[in-house]
C-alpha cells in the first residue's frame, strides 16, 4: 500500500501568475507520485514548467516522469493564438525524464514542441505506469485527438480535455472525431461511481467530482445512443 501523493495546481492561480494566458485557459496540472519513495510525475506541465518542478521538489518530491494527456499546446506546450507557451521542451532542458504519451499522440507531441521521439515512450490503452509502489493505468480515449489518454490511479481519474464535469473536449478541431468521443465517453462512463474525475481545465466551480454525480450532471454522459451523439454534437 502506497502513501499517495496527489496536487492538483490551476494554471494562473497556482502557478504562472502573471501569465494572462494561463490565467485565461485554466489548466490544471497534476502531480502524482507515492511518498514512500519520494517519486513523482507531472500531468501536462504547460506555462511557469519551473514553478511546477520547484513545488514538487518543495514537497520532498523527485520527478521521474511526464504524463501528456494530449498534444495541444496549453497541455505541453508550444504556439497557441500567437502566444508561445512553456512545457515539455523547456522542462526537459533541466530535467532528464522520460514523457509518457499514447501512440497516435507521438508525432503530434513532436510536432507541436520540438521534442524529439527518443525522448517520449509511446503507449497503448491499458499499459500501466509505475511511479515507485503507484500504478497508473492508461486509458486511450480518442475524440478530442486522436491518442488523448486518461490516467486511473487509487480510485481517482485525471481525464485531462476528454471528460469535464460539466461537458467535454470539442469534437471540432483537426483531429477531432465525435464518434470516436461517443465511445470514449462510454467507456469512462462505465467506471465505478465513486471514482473522483479530476479535469483538464476548470470550466465549473468544482475542481473535481465523483463519477456519480458528473453523471447525473454532465450531460453529454446522458445520450443515450450513438446516433443521438452524433446528430447534437457533430
Amino acid at each position: 500500500m502506497t502513501t499517495l501523493y496527489f496536487r492538483q495546481l490551476l494554471s494562473g492561480r497556482d502557478f504562472a501568475v502573471e501569465d494572462a494566458m494561463a490565467a485565461q485557459m485554466v489548466n490544471f496540472v497534476y502531480l502524482i507520485g507515492d511518498r514512500d519513495t519520494g517519486e513523482a510525475v507531472v500531468v501536462d506541465p504547460a506555462y511557469a514548467v519551473a514553478e511546477l518542478v520547484d513545488t514538487l521538489e518543495a514537497d520532498g518530491m523527485r520527478l521521474t516522469g511526464v504524463l501528456a494527456t494530449h498534444h495541444h499546446p496549453d497541455h505541453v506546450g508550444g504556439s497557441m493564438m500567437g502566444h508561445g507557451i512553456e512545457g515539455i521542451d523547456r522542462l526537459l532542458e533541466t530535467s532528464d525524464v522520460p514523457v509518457h504519451v499514447n501512440r497516435h499522440e507521438a508525432g503530434l507531441v513532436t510536432k507541436v514542441t520540438g521534442v524529439g521521439t527518443d525522448q517520449l515512450i509511446s503507449h497503448e490503452g491499458g499499459d500501466v505506469l509505475r511511479v515507485g509502489g503507484l500504478e497508473l493505468r492508461m486509458i486511450h480515449t480518442p475524440g478530442h485527438t486522436p491518442g488523448s489518454q486518461c490516467f486511473l490511479f487509487e480510485g481517482m481519474l485525471v481525464a485531462g480535455d476528454t471528460l469535464f464535469l460539466q461537458g467535454c473536449g470539442r469534437t471540432d478541431l483537426p483531429g477531432s472525431d465525435p464518434e470516436a468521443m461517443f465511445h470514449s465517453l462510454r467507456t469512462l462512463a462505465a467506471l465505478p461511481d465513486e471514482t473522483a474525475l479530476f479535469p483538464g481545465h476548470r470550466y465549473s466551480p468544482p475542481s473535481s467530482a465523483v463519477m456519480g454525480a458528473v453523471k447525473e450532471m454532465n450531460p453529454v454522459l446522458r445520450v443515450p445512443d450513438k446516433e443521438q451523439w452524433l446528430a447534437a454534437w457533430n
